[in-house]
């Protein structure tokens, strides 16, 4: 076990005027408090908090710090108390230890409200001095590299966490590695056969092309070197999750998938960096659309660095990182910067930014009465998301995360002006509200009086605060609509399983769901919190249990008038399963498009037309057409088997067209009559399984929007 020397050697290295007594005090009173508790390995339970604080240590922590590392058990588990660490070590590691044992003590494992609840809690904590969740997120790193002693139920558990929790809070503070490595430690666990496989990878594709990392870093030292310039080059792999997490959301193979390695160049000045960046595109073609300048637009937590795609050797892409060396020690720690000692003097280092500041305008925005479900919804979306720079019609900056709106960006400048957006213009271009904002484009919000949020808006919006905004204004002004439509699905449902929705079937649903009366259970069932199938389990579960008849077409949706006829929009061809919007045709009924569909830019300004559309609840016939774009090898057989593969999966082949034909491939585009999406799924996942398809994707085309079916 590391002795106390150890850990003073090692502080000192950073922090020569540490005060040693107090650490060694600390150290000598943990391991007096610990004696014989044992961890789930057999060795003593007081090597977890020496570890712990050596973990600090090598981050150049405070002296505060490190004895609340050695300490952070003892109030939690041993018979010292709050008054005694008062009393020995004073009130600020007092204070310390205590919001570390509360921390502990959160069930953050739990799915229920509580969860919420909790999180809350976290960050009301963590807001006062972050060196609690510091040292927090230290405890849980150790604890995840000695997980394999625990029960495999508890691995799982702890993992899961750790990748919904503590590894997201690490990165936004801006302590990638600590997120990188509790991320891929938790990987190893809840899918050990995905991480063997992208290691196993890694290795043959090493053999088969040797250390891409050290000629592709040899490459750009000779650049450098050519262009005068006096820099740092590190090259490595991305680790296993990352690669995993690209595969998941690009929906590539291995073997398709490019950047998986990265490159960071070191400067001495600012300009140096520039300079970098253009004798790396002299030598190398950028990879368009992979460009982002976060020295001039740093993030939130300080992180400052150009980052740049290219291709380099055999076409492969490399990512690059280029930033100086203060900019670099504030991307390697973080927030752990505003404590970090060298010479025995706080480093005061100019791009450090407390991210103390995001963490209190978190707990600022949602109020006590804000929803549980929704505060958690909107932390985990302000922890998983990157960011993108916007600038109003005056020059103003907005920082949005990835994948933002324009509907985001009006309510990041007001909620007033969010919530009577009816349009947007991109760069002077009036675009829909949907499309997602890139870093340095000019949004101009228009605005309409008597304007106010649509339910549609909830799928549009990324951001937590304009979707706590749109749910509340919508709980608000649109009460009466979505009780209405609550009324008429489970009308619906009930008439499905012989049964009539009568105010005192509905009352008794109302009391067995625990909602204070029907309005607001028809309320949430209109707003789509539950589903009709719920509220029918309810009274009847037996009913609800037994699967039904096939849902006829002219009840597959709900929220048409009797007389109203319908057809689905050819562009994007929605199908059960999707969020779906009516618009209203003169003459020619209504045409379904999903909320996503591009084709629905030409019908904003026609707030009229729109209908508010669901599918039926239950199991629809396979007659919903999709066209599935197709690449596969030009060998002997294949189009038969993977037409087989289609048949395999229930569903019928009702057209197949060549798109093109070359020597070694073929590309088709071919429909396929469907039931839902989770029909959907089960064939393109079939077909992406087969070695001889390249590709696969669900073709979508806006310039079908007002073709007919023949």
């Amino acid at each position: 076990m590391t002795t106390a020397d150890d850990l003073i050697g090692l502080v000192r290295t950073y922090n020569p005027r540490t005060n040693a007594k107090m650490l060694a005090e600390a150290y000598a009173f943990g391991e007096q408090m610990h004696d014989g508790q044992m961890r789930q390995s057999g060795e003593p339970y007081f090597t977890h908090p020496v570890a712990v604080a050596m973990l600090l240590a090598e981050q150049q922590m405070d002296d505060a710090t490190i004895v609340t590392a050695l300490l952070h058990d003892t109030i939690e588990d041993t018979k010292a108390s709050y008054a005694e660490v008062q009393k020995r070590f004073g009130r600020e590691i007092a204070d310390l230890v205590d919001g570390v044992t509360k921390l502990t003590n959160l069930q953050l494992h739990s799915t229920e409200t509580k969860q919420a609840e909790n999180f809350r809690k976290l960050f009301m904590a963590t807001s006062r001095d972050l060196r609690v969740t510091l040292v927090k997120l230290a405890d849980r790193l150790h604890n995840m590299r000695t997980i394999k002693a625990m029960k495999p139920e508890k691995q799982a558990q702890k993992s899961r966490e750790t990748m919904d929790i503590y590894a997201p809070l690490a990165g936004r503070m801006g302590m990638q590695w600590m997120r990188e490595e509790l991320e891929d430690l938790a990987f190893r666990v809840l899918n050990p056969e995905g991480r063997n496989s992208i290691i196993r990878r890694f290795i043959t594709l090493q053999r088969e092309s040797g250390d891409v990392i050290q000629r592709i870093t040899a490459d750009m030292r000779v650049e450098l070197e050519k262009a005068g310039i006096q820099a740092e080059v590190m090259g490595r792999a991305k680790k296993p999750y990352s690669i995993w997490r690209k595969m998941e959301e690009k929906q590539q193979s291995f073997g398709r998938l490019s950047d998986i390695y990265g490159f960071r160049i070191i400067t001495a000045t600012e300009a140096d960096c520039y300079r970098v960046l253009g004798a790396i595109h002299q030598r190398w073609r950028a990879v368009p659309g992979r460009f982002k300048d976060y020295i001039s637009q740093p993030k939130t937590n300080g992180y400052r660095s150009i980052h740049t795609t290219v291709s380099g050797r055999d076409g492969k892409r490399v990512e690059v990182q280029i930033r100086t060396r203060e900019m670099h020690e504030v991307a390697e720690t973080g927030v752990a910067a505003h404590w970090s000692y060298r010479d025995g003097e706080r480093v005061e280092n100019q791009f450090a930014v407390d991210p103390v500041q995001w963490i209190s305008s978190l707990t600022e925005r949602f109020d006590g009465d804000e929803d549980h479900d929704e505060f958690l919804e909107a932390v985990k979306l302000e922890m998983y998301s990157d960011q993108v720079f916007c600038f109003t019609p005056k020059g103003d900056v907005i920082k949005l995360p990835r994948g933002a709106t324009p509907l985001d960006f009006a309510y990041a400048i007001h909620t007033r002006i969010g919530s009577a957006c009816v349009g947007a213009k991109v760069d002077g271009i009036r675009v829909p509200l949907w499309t997602r904002l890139k870093n340095g484009q000019s949004i101009e919000v228009i605005t309409a009086e008597g304007q106010t949020p649509q339910a549609t808006w909830i799928d549009i919006a990324v951001t937590g605060r304009a979707k706590a905004a749109i749910r509340k204004s919508l709980r608000e002004e649109d009460r009466g609509r979505f009780v209405r439509l609550g009324r008429e699905l489970t009308r619906v449902a009930f008439e499905n399983i012989g049964k009539k929705a009568t105010d005192k079937a509905l009352s008794t649903a109302a009391k067995m769901m625990a909602y204070e009366d029907v309005d607001d259970l028809l309320w949430s069932l209109g707003s789509a919190e539950v589903s009709a199938r719920e509220v029918v389990a309810a009274i009847y579960p037996k009913l609800a249990e037994r699967r039904g008849d096939e849902i006829d077409q002219g009840r597959a949706i709900v929220g048409l008038d009797s007389n109203q006829t319908h057809r689905r929009a050819r562009c994007c061809q929605p199908i059960p399963g999707e969020r779906i919007v009516g618009i209203a045709f003169r003459g020619q009924g209504v045409v379904l498009h999903t909320i996503d569909c591009e084709a629905l830019v030409q019908y904003e300004e026609q707030p009229d037309r729109w209908i508010d559309l669901y599918w039926q609840d239950g199991h629809h016939k396979s007659v919903n057409a999709v066209s599935i774009d197709i690449s596969i090898s030009n060998d002997t057989g294949v189009l038969g088997r993977i037409c087989t593969l289609i048949g395999e999966q229930a569903a019928n082949i009702s057209d197949l067209r060549f798109i093109d034909r070359k020597p070694d491939y073929y590309r088709l585009l071919i429909d396929v009559d469907l039931s839902d999406t989770e029909h959907l799924h089960r064939v393109m996942t079939a077909l992406e399984a087969d070695s001889a398809v390249s590709s696969v994707i669900r073709k979508r085309d806006p310039a079908l929007a007002n073709v007919k079916d023949s």
